[in-house]
């Protein structure tokens, strides 16, 4: 929900009606299509038009989604989650029927009123970068530490007993895995300004904790790639020859997805943002 003032609500008193939960913004949409994509409330979601432009939308109950709710709701793991699946279930229909440029999650506007505002304010912006999107696709590329594949360093050789040998065995164990991080680092840096170099564009998020990779080795590449459609082949292929060439990496690639990425010219800042204008 925005912190503007017109919609900042009194602490004191429950929100209610409705607010306009955005989804993402297409160049047109057939209405007989949105009627099958079920919003953040159940029912299907809408299309506001201004500007040569549409909104898809939802209608979203203040009471779940009004400011208060949303700063308390948006703690819950539990319920970011189904908020997220749901704003995500309609933007991968969008994406899959051609350009959209989605919204940030928890993108919610006081009216439709205010979301033509946005459309025809944002209008040269937003029609941009449906034009840099049209005809590509994101596609990820995570990158897993494969800590067998990397050289395993001498043990060295001395005297001085079982202890020292210990010691000596463990300061080789942390010595390997030191390099081996060093040496994953490097050449997770090197897949990525390779596959950058073929890709439209290019961003490199923070690699996810283990917790929510469910990988058993640590993560160090989490790219995401702009693709030309004509080109995907030649991508995949090259995701393919440099897995093989370094085996230190185990790379994994996933999409397409929707151009979460790539819907600013600038990187992206964090991925929960309560705030009115972020399309």
């Amino acid at each position: 929900m925005s912190s503007t003032p017109d919609l900042a609500a009194d602490a004191d008193r429950p929100e209610v009606g409705t607010g306009v939960w955005l989804h993402g913004v297409v160049r047109d949409v057939d209405p007989a299509v949105l009627a099958a994509i079920p919003g953040m409330a159940g029912a299907p979601v809408r299309a506001v038009r201004a500007a040569g432009l549409s909104a898809v939308v939802s209608t979203a109950p203040l009471t779940e989604y009004g400011e208060q709710a949303l700063r308390r709701n948006l703690e819950d793991l539990a319920w970011l989650e189904r908020a997220a699946r749901a704003h995500h279930a309609v933007v991968d229909a969008l994406a899959r029927r051609g350009p959209v440029v989605p919204a940030r999650l928890a993108t919610v506007h006081h009216d439709d009123a205010r979301v033509a505002g946005q459309l025809a304010a944002r209008r040269t912006e937003l029609t941009g970068l449906l034009d840099r999107l049209t005809d590509r696709g994101e596609w990820g590329v995570k990158g897993y530490q494969v800590p067998g594949a990397l050289p395993r360093a001498a043990e060295e050789t001395g005297t001085g007993g079982a202890g020292a040998a210990y010691l000596r065995r463990r300061r080789a164990q942390l010595t390997a895995r030191e390099q081996g991080q060093r040496i994953a680092a490097e050449v997770a840096a090197a897949v990525h300004d390779t596959l950058a170099g073929y890709a439209v564009a290019a961003r490199r998020h923070a690699p996810q904790d283990r917790r929510l990779s469910g990988a058993p080795t640590p993560m160090v590449l989490n790219g995401a790639y702009l693709v030309e459609s004509a080109r995907l082949a030649g991508f995949t292929a090259l995701v393919a020859a440099l897995g093989e060439r370094h085996p230190e990496l185990r790379l994994e690639l996933t999409g397409p997805w929707p151009p979460y990425s790539f819907a600013e010219e600038r990187p992206a800042g964090p991925a929960l943002t309560v705030r009115e204008p972020a399309c």
